[in-house]
């Protein structure tokens, strides 16, 4: 429970006090006139100080609305690589919808550090090193997810140095990662002007048949790893334990299957839940294409944010992408839910070097278009 939230319950307990205090029954008779035996009290003297006027509570002001920014997968790979020469060049060309945001939001899809030996049998193997984290904190991203099917990529001997990079950003909060399953589960904590947005991280990619198995990466209670939710039950308990001290809650899932534009049914059955648990905006990616965003039930869900800064772009459908940003309006006490006022996108396109390039005209009509139809594909409403 916020600061905030505590006024506005006690402000109005004491508005209530003040306003019966105030109130006389109907049909009360007036107050009788002076006797005409007792002369009435002298007019006070002009020294005389009045009295003050009964303070009164200042009317709590509405919560301000936040802006959160979301983009989908982000890797080092290919042409992108070189970039991380001058990491605090590496993105920041791009990503000006991002830094513009209260709170920004991506998926880190690869393995950060030095050391290890590629995942056998594993078809994509990701590495970055410890830099990309300074590149995404740089470009205005705040929280970064690595609860995905690349974190561990080069195996578990190498998160140490993973954990010694992210100690070292203290700009940017990875979540769906950690020593160890409550760390992996433990939401980013943003403060906007006194408005707590909590952000987890989880992943179901294990669940996605066309994908390498990752889900021996699933942290426990005595080994490092990624938020796994293919039993979703305590991805739900982390979401209703982040609405009881948040503001605004944000669940950024890895879900789906790979080249699919449409939902899959365990994508919106979970979606569902998380909502109905308490979570207010539920964000994914890992079928590398856009797939529909809007309204369910109380929350906001884009299922899927596509690629980002990608090093193979095609021309079927995964260079398409963009930032979406939403507006949304804190719930003013505990007992209510934050809104979703404003939804909107800045549709980009991922050229050769990896990085996306806004577009407009034509091509913006084509992408709004194209949102168009994935909502519809996935029964959200506008």
């Amino acid at each position: 429970m916020t600061g905030r939230a505590a006024l506005l319950t006690g402000g109005a307990a004491l508005c209530v006090a003040l306003s019966v205090a105030a109130c006389t029954e109907p049909g009360e008779p007036a107050s009788a006139p002076p006797s005409t035996t007792t002369p009435s009290p002298p007019p006070p003297s002009p020294s005389s100080t009045p009295e003050p006027p009964p303070e009164t509570e200042e009317p709590t002001p509405a919560p301000v609305p936040v802006t959160l920014a979301f983009a989908g997968d982000v890797h080092f790979e290919g042409a992108l690589r070189d970039r991380l020469a001058d990491p605090a060049t590496a993105l920041a060309p791009v990503t000006s919808a991002l830094a513009a945001a209260d709170v920004a939001v991506v998926n880190l899809e690869t393995s950060v550090g030095s050391g290890g030996t590629p995942e056998p049998g594993k078809r994509f193997t990701f590495q970055a090193p410890p830099s990309a984290f300074t590149a995404l904190a740089a470009a205005g991203v705040d929280v970064a997810t690595m609860a995905n099917n690349h974190a561990l990529d080069f195996g578990r001997g190498m998160l140490p140095s993973t954990f010694a990079a992210m100690a070292a950003e203290p700009a940017l909060a990875v979540v769906g990662l950690g020593n160890d399953v409550d760390e992996a589960f433990r939401p980013a904590l943003s403060d906007v002007e006194g408005t707590v947005v909590a952000t987890l991280g989880a992943t179901v990619a294990a669940t996605d048949p066309t994908a390498d198995p990752t889900g021996h990466w699933a942290a426990t209670s005595r080994m490092p790893g990624t938020a796994d939710a293919v039993d979703p039950a305590r991805l739900l308990r982390a979401v209703r334990a982040a609405d009881d001290d948040a503001d605004v809650v944000v669940v950024y899932l890895h879900w789906g299957v790979q080249g699919e534009s449409c939902p899959s049914p365990g994508q919106r059955s979970l979606a569902d839940r998380l909502v109905r648990r308490g979570a207010d905006v539920v964000v994914g990616s890992h079928a590398h294409r856009l797939q529909g965003d809007g309204r369910l039930g109380d929350g906001y869900v884009a299922y899927g944010l596509g690629n980002y800064a990608w090093y193979t772009p095609s021309p079927g459908g995964t260079a398409d992408t963009g930032v979406l940003t939403l507006t949304v309006q804190p719930p003013a006490t505990r007992e209510g839910r934050a809104v979703v006022s404003d939804a909107d996108w800045e549709p980009a396109r991922i050229g050769t070097e990896g990085l996306p390039t806004p577009v407009a005209g034509e091509a913006a009509r084509r992408f709004e278009a194209d949102r168009t139809r994935l909502r519809d594909c996935a029964e959200l409403k506008d």
